[in-house]
């Protein structure tokens, strides 16, 4: 990666941890409104805390302290980059948590589960974008595809249902309502910046097929099936590498097509579900 793409990354990183800071504490945290996975958790640990004991713990500091373990897990099972620019996520998110003031911008709970929805989206979005993550839960379905291809679905439903659940038993069922809300949000608008499909299948159109299979293998843990293929207008002879991937592992793949073959035409679409080998076999 060249230096201008890393500071590029870094940035955006950082710019997406900003808005994750302000959709949380202008929005979200004032309104007892939660966000998805260790975020949510977060805040809900955080609220527990501050009203029901002598103590309070910011939700930064709980963000990063749930993420340290899963980072330790990243580390060791996914690979070093991809870990090291998600913890600096949650790091970034950690101090803008604990400067950017815990201040409701309205009094009307729809605006802030709506507003801090999509705010909280466009920062997961950019991140995503970039070939980061925000850690927590999207570094667990990292693991779990490189290791035995288990659905992240059925884990981010569960955790995300605990969460609406607490918060309907803590502050009333309209919390959980408007909780319902923010999550609806932030998903639909991280489908339009990038995708909350954990996996989707690329068909790579390219006339350096042998050349492009051999950089996305060094890349990516992940079969290729080659099929011969012929332009309908120039009747060149070319060739269609079809890959199934996660969504952490688009930025990546992007990436080496644009390194090898600029020209390859590729369209990326939506997999509900596979069957047979997902990783490259050794």
């Amino acid at each position: 990666m060249n230096k201008w793409l890393e500071v590029k990354k870094i940035i955006v990183i950082t710019v997406g941890a900003l808005l994750n800071a302000v959709a949380l504490n202008l929005f979200l945290i004032p309104a007892n409104v939660y966000s998805s996975g260790f975020t949510g958790v977060a805040q809900l640990i955080s609220s527990v805390v501050t009203d029901y004991t002598p103590f309070t713990i910011s939700t930064g500091i709980l963000l990063l302290l749930l993420n340290i373990p899963v980072t330790i897990l990243g580390w060791k099972k996914v690979g070093k980059t991809f870990t090291i620019y998600s913890f600096y996520s949650v790091l970034a998110t950690t101090v803008f948590l604990e400067f950017v003031p815990i201040e409701a911008l309205s009094q009307d709970i729809i605006l802030n589960a709506v507003f801090g929805g999509v705010i909280l989206a466009v920062g997961v979005g950019i991140t995503l974008k970039f070939g980061a993550s925000t850690g927590g839960l999207d570094i667990i379905a990292m693991v779990l595809s490189r290791m035995k291809d288990k659905p992240i679905g059925g884990y981010l439903f569960t955790l995300n249902a605990v969460i609406i659940a607490a918060a309907g038993l803590l502050y009333g069922a309209e919390k959980s309502l408007y909780t319902l809300v923010a999550l609806y949000t932030t998903t639909r608008v991280i489908d339009v910046i990038h995708t909350r499909h954990v996996k989707v299948t690329a068909m790579i159109v390219t006339k350096k097929g042998e050349e492009l299979r051999k950089a996305i293998h060094s890349k990516l843990v992940r079969g290729i099936t080659a099929v011969p293929a012929k332009g309908g207008f120039t009747n060149e002879e070319k060739e269609m590498l079809m890959i199934v991937l996660t969504r952490y592992e688009l930025f990546d793949l992007e990436k080496t097509i644009k390194d090898v073959d600029p020209h390859a035409f590729t369209n990326i679409v939506q997999t509900t579900g596979i069957f047979g080998l997902f990783r490259k076999e050794e």
